[in-house]
């Protein structure tokens, strides 16, 4: 006899099941069975949480719940819940005729697996049109200034700066993110006039000479506006529109996608002792609250992006928690980008200097991909091109 343990997809196990004769039934009957999830639920009236455990064991299911939700000895509390999702299919019908807003939590945990199972997007925009879910896209970093930390000065200059984007779009960039002003830690602010006169003349020149969608790297209205009018297709905003309350509102009105990260604190600040209780926890509420700001803007839900902010106010080990569960962003509904070129993460693991971290990037850009990144934004496009069409052939 042999004996296997499937780490199967849905779809692989379908195909197991086809494999030894199971019946369509059978196979329609059993994936749901097949397919579990751990859903954490906070602040939750213990009365409701007391009850969403005995429902949940109704249904073959478990919740964990704190002892002091079993006594009511604390109001509000914290579940996990554990179960299948035939289970939770089951588990919203016997919520909604249920008290103390169990038919609102019901009603949430449904959206809530409807977006995390979400793998197909279209972000559309002006000369854009990315559709996310089969193909990773490669953003490829171009950074005007002279003081980014890892290609600083390197492309202040006109015919370098145009010459280095045509290159990446040569060895298979699907967008090209300008930057003008850095966002390494430590970083100074520079003035609208300086970052201005950085941006717009490459902005100029490149949509004469490429064909790719461009993205323009800032958090300031002005910024944006001048290079919308010279033809950028999309907005990356470190600051998810805390840097400029205006931004969100030229976005809206212009139908612009936005790219939304999180960072705790400003470049200048963000690594002096970054300090979370609950890394992805917070950073999903985080960026929920960013995106609700959004669209109560008027910014269409469809037109936005996540970025976790690696390196942007994390020490290394929020870091790599991070690229452990990426998958969890999933639950926000967005595709998700993430930036882990050559990041000072790398260096700190293997004690390498910015000039030797192709390998550890690569790492993490197939990490990523794994885990559910659709747009990796990296320095070096070639490399992380192979290494995204070999992680996609086995995904």
């Amino acid at each position: 006899m042999n004996i296997q343990i499937l780490s199967a997809s849905p779809e692989e196990l379908r195909k197991e099941m086809q494999k030894i004769g199971v019946s369509p039934y059978g196979i329609k009957e059993m994936l749901p069975e097949a397919v579990s999830f751990l859903i954490k639920l906070e602040n939750v009236d213990f009365k409701a949480a007391n009850i969403l455990k005995q429902e949940m064991l109704s249904l073959d299911g478990e919740a964990a719940i704190p002892r002091d939700a079993l006594d009511g000895s604390e109001k509000k509390t914290s579940a996990i819940l554990i179960g299948n999702k035939k289970v939770f299919s089951k588990l919203r019908y016997k919520l909604y005729p249920q008290p103390f807003g169990l038919r609102e939590i019901a009603a949430e945990i449904d959206s809530t697996l409807k977006k995390y199972a979400r793998e197909d997007f279209v972000i559309k925009g002006r000369d854009l049109n990315l559709k996310l879910g089969g193909k990773t896209f490669l953003m490829g970093i171009l950074n005007l200034t002279p003081d980014s930390f890892y290609d600083g000065g390197r492309y202040n200059a006109l015919d370098r700066a145009v010459g280095r984007a045509e290159e990446m779009v040569s060895q298979g960039a699907d967008l090209i993110d300008l930057g003008g002003e850095s966002s390494r830690p430590g970083a100074k602010p520079v003035s609208v006039k300086e970052e201005i006169a950085r941006v717009i003349p490459v902005l100029r020149r490149l949509r004469k000479k490429i064909k790719k969608p461009i993205s323009v790297d800032t958090y300031k209205s002005e910024i944006a506006k001048a290079c919308l009018e010279e033809g950028a297709s999309l907005v990356n905003d470190i600051t998810a529109f805390r840097g400029d309350r205006k931004m969100s509102r030229l976005l809206a009105k212009k139908g612009v996608p936005v790219v939304l990260m999180h960072m705790q604190g400003r470049p200048r600040t963000m690594q002096k002792k970054p300090f979370y209780k609950s890394v992805i926890g917070e950073i999903i509420s985080f960026l929920q609250e960013r995106i609700d700001k959004a669209c109560q803007a008027g910014i269409d839900f469809e037109k936005i992006i996540i970025d976790p902010g690696i390196g942007f106010g994390k020490t290394v080990e929020n870091n790599l928690e991070i690229f452990r569960r990426l998958k969890e962003f999933k639950v926000l509904g967005r595709p998700i980008l993430v930036g882990p070129s050559r990041k000072s993460l790398i260096g700190k693991i293997l004690n390498l200097p910015l000039e030797e971290r192709l390998e550890g990037t690569a790492a993490l850009v197939a990490c990523s991909i794994l885990n559910g990144a659709q747009i990796i934004r990296v320095h070096d496009v070639k490399e992380m091109i192979r290494v995204a069409r070999m992680v996609e052939a086995i995904k």
